[in-house]
């Protein structure tokens, strides 16, 4: 016991050391999205006084932090204030403060405290620029075991991730990349340097790199990708159950989209990544079968995200919800592309993809996610790029020159692309359904052309916070109503993602947001944290109130759109998984019965993006992709939460076996599976 309170002094004594070495030299950073140079990281110290300023902004919006730390011996911080602006404008007001053996703390959620004793936690901040995980990093790396305790709750651990040695024009740093744990649901990825200090963190398109090192950016993306697609390859061996035998799923109902009905039951046999036969419950097993007991649950097809912009981070974890096809609205096309090959030859578990070509303006509000263009002749030729491609449309934005939008329309419809897509800043809605645009992407963006004025720019932030004049609109004005007439008779589609402009207009610090409450419990607690936040930020009740009020309209005037024919397809810009549940409980809002609901999000789908002949409905010889629950979803829609079993493309998925390794506790329980059955002659 001696020996070890020694190596603990001992590291504490390190610890010490290497933060008072810190404390003698600024540290500056550069925030690059897509290798564009978007913001910094300046990191000044003083003895035990650290400051912080974080600041980076990309596509109109991003966040301004600045942060207060003091630190004690151990590194711990034990005074920290944060303040600024979050991404989408919301003001931040945080603090921790430990003495007189209380840590005490208020983020958005309110404030807490608990005992600081002589072993004490670290506190998690909510709001801060990141930085505070290099602290954390050299905390957890100085315990004998790499865990630490931490507020508001819980428990961090970290695991030593890769050694590696960078370099490129002439600039060359030895870096070891560590991960967090136990604090989200997936890792806190932190880089140090030889020397044990602060280096940066990276993302497939994200990178915060230390400043004269920016040419290694692209190498630490990779190597943060390189990381992640070795914890999913894993994740695939411990979750994907595959046969080679045929797989029998007894006494289960159909969801039958076509009818908007259950079937009685049945059994379904799967071989291979298709639907062998659908059968009359026990019906006779050949030799060999693997059997599953659906125990007189229901199967539905799976679901579309109409509105995804898929990550590694969300794939396994939209499978788990019952989402087999995402529609993806915009992408780096590289990192998506190794994404999908990564996924179709089952390296990794994710959803059916259709890829929508982003296409940007050139501006300095542009967006990094797509391409950009400058001139008519490069959006053109991008267009045409998008042609030659597997692309199922192209989706202009919010710098695209709204000029430019009736020729690249007739390109693409000449190309055999769909057209999709913001509406670009200083023009409306009418005038890109002129402009020829199958389909408006986004609520507010189908909606500001009847409250904005010709010069107001929508390429910032302004686009949210314009929300707020809905309420004064009337739905019966004749403006309003012309749009409708004319996404009516032109067969024009849209893209809400309700949930979203639920979460943003909606949502009250302190609060589970509404598009939470059915699953907050079951998330880690930082992730309950981020769910009981405002995100666009208000300054009044007021405020907030008018933002209530501006959902509201939203919702009318989706219900109308619905009950005029007007195709709305389910998505919903957060990721998808639990939010895509809350998605289509919004449109069972809109006048939808669950079992239309059920039908859009499945059938409906498969048929607009023309993969119904294959996919949309559990039918002998189309794909497997379907999912378990146990109840009676046409009835109660909620039901889908409680997934038992997921079967993606033959693949069979137990959510309660995927969502530990998230920190997710499950909402059900798997059914048995015996194998392999022997020939019973029934």
């Amino acid at each position: 016991m001696k020996g070890r309170n020694m190596k603990c002094l001992l590291a504490l004594a390190l610890l010490a050391l290497s933060f008072s070495t810190l404390a003698e030299e600024s540290s500056h950073y550069r925030v690059l999205i897509a290798g564009e140079d978007i913001g910094y990281l300046d990191i000044d110290t003083a003895g035990d006084q650290v400051s912080v300023d974080f600041d980076y902004k990309q596509n109109g919006r991003g966040p301004t932090i600045t942060e207060q730390i003091t630190l004690d011996e151990r590194g711990f911080p034990i005074d920290w204030t944060i303040t600024g602006k979050t991404t989408f404008g919301s003001a931040i007001d945080e603090y921790f403060k430990a003495d007189d053996g209380v840590a005490r703390w208020r983020d958005a959620t309110g404030p807490g405290d608990k005992t600081y004793t002589e072993a004490p936690a670290f506190y998690i901040d909510q709001s801060g620029s990141g930085y505070a995980n290099a602290l954390l990093t050299k905390a957890l790396l100085a315990t004998p075991d790499g865990r630490l305790s931490v507020y508001p709750g819980g428990e961090a651990s970290i695991v030593k991730a890769a050694s590696q040695t960078l370099s490129a024009e002439g600039v060359e740093v030895d870096i070891v990349a560590y991960q967090i744990l136990g604090l989200d649901a997936t890792p806190r990825l932190v880089f140090l340097d030889s020397e044990g200090a602060y280096f940066g963190t990276a993302s497939p398109r994200f990178a915060l790199v230390r400043a004269g090192y920016e040419v290694l950016e692209k190498q630490l993306r990779g190597l943060s990708e390189t990381l992640s697609t070795e914890r999913y390859v894993a994740l695939q061996a411990d979750v994907a159950h595959q046969y080679d035998q045929p797989v029998r799923i007894g006494n289960v109902r159909i969801f039958d989209p076509i009818a908007t009905t259950l079937t009685g039951p049945h059994d379904v046999v799967v071989y291979g990544n298709r639907i062998a036969s659908v059968q009359p419950v026990n019906s006779p097993r050949s030799d060999g079968e693997v059997f599953i007991d659906g125990e007189g649950g229901t199967l539905v097809p799976g679901m579309y995200e109409m509105h995804g912009h898929i990550g590694q981070e969300n794939a396994l974890l939209n499978i788990a919800a019952g989402v087999t096809s995402v529609r993806d609205m915009g992408n780096e096309n590289d990192v998506l592309e190794d994404l999908m090959i990564r996924i179709n030859t089952g390296l990794i578990a994710g959803p059916r993809i259709t890829r929508s070509c982003f296409i940007e303006g050139e501006s300095e509000f542009a967006s990094a996610t797509g391409e950009t263009v400058a001139t008519l002749d490069e959006a053109l030729a991008m267009v045409r790029w998008c042609g030659s491609r597997d692309f199922h449309q192209i989706k202009l934005y919010n710098s695209m020159r709204p000029e430019w939008a009736e020729t690249l329309t007739a390109e693409a419809h000449r190309l055999g692309l769909r057209v999709a897509g913001h509406v670009p800043a200083f023009s409306t809605a009418d005038a890109m359904i002129d402009a020829g645009f199958d389909e408006i992407t986004h609520a507010n963006q189908l909606m500001l052309g009847w409250v904005l004025e010709p010069t107001e720019d929508t390429r910032t932030l302004f686009r949210f916070t314009a929300m707020r004049r809905f309420p004064d609109l009337d739905l019966d004005d004749p403006a309003i109503q012309q749009t409708i007439d004319r996404m009516v008779s032109e067969g024009i589609v849209h893209d809400p993602t309700a949930a979203i402009h639920e979460h943003g207009l909606t949502a009250i610090n302190g609060e589970a947001a509404p598009m939470a409450r059915a699953i907050i419990d079951h998330l880690p607690t930082n992730e309950q944290r981020s769910l009981k936040r405002e995100l666009f930020g208000t300054e009044t009740a007021a405020e907030r109130a008018e933002y209530v009020a501006a959902f509201d309209f939203i919702m009318a005037v989706l219900s109308q759109l619905h009950a005029r024919g007007v195709l709305l397809v389910p998505g919903t810009d957060l990721g998808g998984s639990f939010f895509y549940h809350r998605e289509l409980e919004l449109f069972a809002q809109l006048g939808m019965s669950p079992a239309e609901v059920l039908k859009r999000a499945s059938f409906d789908m498969a048929q607009y993006l023309d993969q119904d002949e294959d996919l949309g409905s559990i039918e002998k010889g189309k794909y497997a992709d379907f999912f378990l629950v146990p109840g009676d979803p046409t009835q109660e829609l909620a039901e889908i939460r409680k997934i038992r079993m997921v079967v993606s493309d033959g693949v069979i998925y137990f959510p309660e076996e995927i969502y530990p390794q998230f920190g997710i506790r499950p909402f059900s329980t798997a059914p048995t599976i015996n194998q392999p059955a022997i020939a019973s002659g029934q």
